[in-house]
């Protein structure tokens, strides 16, 4: 059974994920007129400006978030008796779906405990990563923010629900800084990346920044953090690290 994320503020099932503007007066001092919540699900509400799972002749469903170059992917899986098959990157289909990043590197975390957040990370120019993002076994609710300055979305951010169940990804694109919570025990996740690991490029947001708004599965009293991430800065006290260029990379 698919579990689904529940919050005191609203549910949050695997077929909706939001994105918001920070609220009050932080989110105001990054150049906001007023806060906003937008909501995006996979039954599309008139006027949201989504793409609902249009494959661009991919043969893979395609959705569009709020958030410019921000992707939800499902490969297309090919069942028989014995299971199924699925390609989980091609270069040529997943540029032409508009993942225009080229990979260098696959990562892959286990997470043991539920309510395990990692993030919220990113690496400096010249090491920005862009990240294609898949669950192999549990769940996740996965957060790309846009911190690239001059955005109009900068500050705001995209959740969604990634599950094995699903098959679903999420491509983040270079200038966002990324973090997921696990909803269920030994859930694994893995990541593409399009440049390798530099510590000396290494930078993060504390995950429960409240400027950011973002509606975790878990609060403070109850995430299994690490110490790093613990004290990672808020994004108000970040300089002007990535810029924003009219397009959807930093």
């Amino acid at each position: 059974m698919r579990r689904r994320v529940r919050s005191a503020a609203a549910g949050i099932g695997d077929d909706q994920y939001r994105a918001a503007r920070p609220e009050g007066n932080p989110g105001q001092r990054q150049g906001f007129a007023a806060p906003a919540t937008l909501c995006y699900q996979r039954t599309v509400a008139p006027g949201a400006g989504a793409n609902k799972g249009k494959d661009r002749g991919t043969g893979m469903q395609v959705e569009t978030t709020p958030i410019a170059g921000v992707l939800l992917i499902t490969p297309r899986r090919f069942f028989d008796d014995r299971g199924y098959f699925v390609e989980l990157y091609q270069e040529e289909r997943y540029r032409a779906a508009g993942v225009d990043a080229r990979f260098m590197q696959d990562n892959r975390s286990l997470s043991r405990p539920v309510y395990t957040v990692r993030g919220l990370h990113f690496q400096r120019p010249p090491f920005a990563q862009a990240k294609l993002v898949q669950v192999l076994r549990g769940s996740i609710v996965d957060v790309a923010v846009d911190i690239r300055h001059g955005s109009p979305t900068f500050g705001r951010h995209v959740a969604v629900t990634l599950s094995a169940e699903a098959g679903n990804q999420l491509y983040v694109p270079a200038g966002f800084a990324h973090g997921f919570c696990t909803l269920e025990p030994d859930t694994e996740v893995h990541y593409k990346v399009s440049a390798p690991y530099s510590r000396e490029h290494d930078g993060g947001i504390h995950w429960a920044d409240p400027a950011l708004g973002i509606d975790w599965p878990a609060g403070p009293d109850r995430a299994v953090v690490s110490d790093k991430d613990r004290v990672l800065p808020r994004l108000a006290d970040l300089g002007p690290l990535f810029h924003y260029e009219g397009g959807t990379d930093a």
